[in-house]
């Protein structure tokens, strides 16, 4: 399996999950929708472990850059998780209204974000890493857990 596609199912995955839990909102089924956005959100700050911990390392060593495509995803891997924080809290307080207007913002800044990294970053990492680093890196992965 090449990185491009191992992690292009962890977004979709998410995105699954995501969108379970915006639909249980949207119907004020807060129970469905609290165990639907904790998985989303477990599955979701586990997949930026990997990257963050995993696969940049491995693409910064093998460019020698640290501010390219990874600083990028670094900082919009901060938003998201700041919009994780704030969309739990709305789940929480049974807001469907905030829960609904941060589901969207969050849904484009997940969709503009998963474009960048499944166009540009991760077919990069298929295409500069030797075919050693890449298996490492998938196994790695693999096994990386909050």
């Amino acid at each position: 399996m090449i990185i491009s596609h191992y992690m292009k199912d962890e977004h979709r995955a998410c995105d699954n999950y995501f969108a379970k839990a915006e639909k249980a909102a949207s119907k004020k089924d807060w129970e469905e929708a609290t165990k639907q956005f904790e998985i989303f959100a477990h599955e979701t700050l586990q997949h930026f472990k990997k990257e963050e911990e995993v696969l940049f390392p491995a693409f910064e060593k093998q460019t020698g850059s640290t501010e390219g495509p990874t600083a990028v995803m670094r900082y919009e891997h901060e938003q998201v998780k700041g919009l994780i924080g704030k969309m739990a809290s709305a789940i929480i307080d049974e807001d469907m209204d905030a829960c609904l207007s941060l589901a969207e913002s969050m849904m484009i800044l997940l969709q503009q974000h998963n474009m960048k990294e499944e166009q540009m970053l991760y077919a990069m990492c298929d295409n500069i890493l030797p075919v050693t680093i890449k298996e490492e890196t998938l196994e790695t992965m693999k096994h990386t857990q909050l």
